[in-house]
């Protein structure tokens, strides 16, 4: 079975890359092509942080147009950053 790659637009290297389209349409078309799973997982992850901090609702269009934007940002430009007042967690708790 050959792995298929992408030449990943957030890590700036070839990746293997998603199994398939995240979700329906050109959007997801895009990040099938063009983003490797890691650089997807790493958005959800980060996804979730925002929606967090943010308290965020997913069924919210003004939410959902949010997170695209940070989306965008974060695979395909110049980065997402946190909220302003987020603090990661520390290790061990």
């Amino acid at each position: 079975m050959t792995i298929r790659t992408v030449q990943c637009a957030h890590l700036k290297c070839e990746a293997p890359g998603l199994d398939r389209p995240p979700f329906p349409g050109p959007r997801g078309q895009r990040i099938f092509e063009t983003v490797s799973k890691e650089a997807w997982k790493l958005w959800v992850a980060h996804q979730t942080m925002l929606i967090n901090e943010y308290r965020l609702s997913a069924v919210d269009p003004k939410a959902r147009k949010l997170l695209e934007s940070h989306q965008d940002k974060f695979l395909f430009g110049e980065g997402s950053a946190p909220p302003p007042d987020f603090k990661a967690p520390s290790a061990g708790g």
